[in-house]
């Protein structure tokens, strides 16, 4: 009883349900037909987004909540085929069928096909990691549906209440079931972690409910919420009985669960094909008991960047943090295994120096990385020019138009991590005066540079501190990127930001950053 009782103080997510809502019969069929909400539908474009900049695939992105394509060009089946379609699936999960699973089926299978295509190409990788821990602990495989709704299948998904990962782990849940999370490793952000700590996670809250729905509710929401809505409602424990006594914005968790499940098991029947994913169908994993950045993999091996952040997203620095006894797993692509072995000692030994400081181990350990950031190359004889953005253009195209490193472009024009661009957008590409001619076609001339354009300028306090000039756009977590072994909590702490002053940060501002 104390386990159960620490589980529903620490997870409930402590929102209050607003006014007591209405439950007779009529107000319940007056109301029955909630819309899908817009912060549902902006969930699954994101990670479409996500998915076609991996994919370096030409796109433009829709404002969500318009139809995606013509309706009538595409199946719609009455109600009778849905509710015999859930009934044929047997699941060990109750399906229940009405118009608020509807609005989710035709969410899936008409209004966002591309997406679904994509989702359903992604789970070729993740659905047999959900499967294979669901099994182990004898629970129902529906479960592995959960992070369709909960993150669209994006392993590096952020939420705006701060949850994160495939399964939408908040912190204090996550370091209850004893996710590491530090200022290198997220473990919500690591597919296998997170998978064992969401199963752990739901077969406690069974043990407390005995009802799968009621599980699911109480993922979202918080077994506080869900005990609330029993009270209520006269201590009734069906769904749809305490349904309009839960949040809002978990009214349409179940029915998403649903609508998600017939979509995955019927999407043939609507014309739809799954898009193949970047991820690798073979991979394997190696322990790191040494520090290493993915920069110093990259250098040495046919392997960029991005595949390593897409196998390890929880490594958050691009540093796996091994050493002092400790170590963590790297994932790659099966057909790298071998090469990486062959040269680990060049690949540990590379730039050693630049990405690590060594020396002072043993003095204090907790800042044994080195401050390594990345100086941009915009100096001596170069010309500015200046992109607009066309239709079909994605970062990795522009700078090879010029010639130059994307890391660069990122920089000069504060693409954040997603690189995520726009059409019409205005970019700026620092070039060789001597290649200028051939790009004016491309891109407006705006004249010559010197070494001013370099990283932002800083200024050393006494030794101990550098002062950075916030930029246009920043925000401390970006800040914070830029210098592996400090978090925006450092910052915070550092320059005496508080939690209510963090949205106040200015262009021009000057922050200390610890050296």
């Amino acid at each position: 009883m104390i386990r159960l009782f620490l589980i529903g103080l620490m997870v409930c997510a402590g929102r209050m349900v607003s006014a007591q809502e209405s439950a007779d019969s009529t107000a319940f069929r007056e109301q029955l037909p909630d819309e899908v909400p817009l912060s549902f539908v902006q969930t699954i474009d994101e990670q479409y987004t996500r998915w076609q900049l991996d994919q370096r695939r030409d796109f433009v992105f829709e404002v969500s909540g318009q139809p995606a394509v013509d309706s009538s060009l595409f199946p719609v089946f009455p109600d009778s085929v849905y509710l015999e379609r859930l009934d044929a699936l047997n699941s060990a999960i109750t399906l229940s069928y009405n118009d608020i699973v509807r609005n989710y089926i035709e969410l899936y299978t008409l209004r966002r096909r591309d997406q679904l295509a994509s989702m359903l190409g992604d789970s070729e990788f993740y659905f047999p990691l959900f499967e294979e821990e669901l099994a182990a602990h004898d629970m129902p495989m529906e479960l592995k549906y959960l992070p369709v709704i909960e993150s669209a299948l994006n392993p590096t998904a952020r939420s705006r209440a701060r949850a994160h990962g495939l399964w939408q782990f908040m912190y204090p849940t996550g370091r209850m079931y004893k996710l590491e999370i530090n200022s290198f490793i997220d473990e919500r952000f690591d597919p296998q972690k997170s998978t064992e700590a969401a199963v752990r996670y739901l077969n406690d809250l069974y043990t407390i409910y005995q009802d799968w729905i009621l599980v699911i509710a109480a993922y979202n929401c918080g077994p506080g919420n869900v005990n609330k809505a029993i009270r209520h409602s006269g201590n009734k424990k069906n769904y749809w009985d305490i349904y309009y006594r839960l949040p809002k914005e978990t009214r349409g968790y179940v029915p998403a669960f649903i609508g998600a499940m017939y979509a995955f098991n019927y999407y043939k029947e609507h014309q739809i094909t799954p898009v193949e994913s970047a991820l690798p169908r073979l991979c394997d994993t190696l322990w790191i008991d040494k520090a290493l950045h993915f920069d110093q993999i990259c250098k040495n091996m046919d392997v960029s960047v991005e595949e390593l952040r897409d196998m390890n997203p929880q490594y958050i620095k691009d540093i796996v943090p091994g050493g002092f006894g400790k170590s963590y797993v790297l994932k790659m692509p099966y057909h790298y295994i071998t090469g990486f072995i062959d040269n680990q000692d060049t690949i540990f030994a590379y730039k050693r120096s630049e990405y690590f400081d060594d020396s002072d181990r043993t003095a204090n350990p907790n800042e044994r990385f080195k401050k390594y950031t990345y100086n941009s190359s915009v100096s001596g004889d170069k010309v500015r020019m200046v992109y607009t953005v066309k239709r079909g253009d994605v970062p990795g195209a522009i700078a090879g138009k010029f010639g130059v490193r994307l890391a660069d472009l990122k920089y000069w024009n504060n693409l954040n991590r997603n690189m995520t661009i726009r059409l019409g957008q205005k970019l700026v590409v620092y070039v060789s005066a001597k290649k200028a001619d051939q790009y004016k076609n491309s891109a407006t001339y705006a004249g010559k540079v010197s070494n001013e354009a370099k990283v932002p300028q800083v200024e050393t306090i006494d030794g101990e501190y550098t002062l950075y000039t916030v930029r246009k756009g920043e925000n401390l977590w970006s800040i914070a990127k830029k210098y592996p072994g400090v978090s925006d909590k450092d910052l915070m702490r550092w320059n005496g930001i508080s939690e209510n002053a963090v949205r106040d940060l200015k262009a021009g501002q000057k922050l200390k950053i610890k050296i």
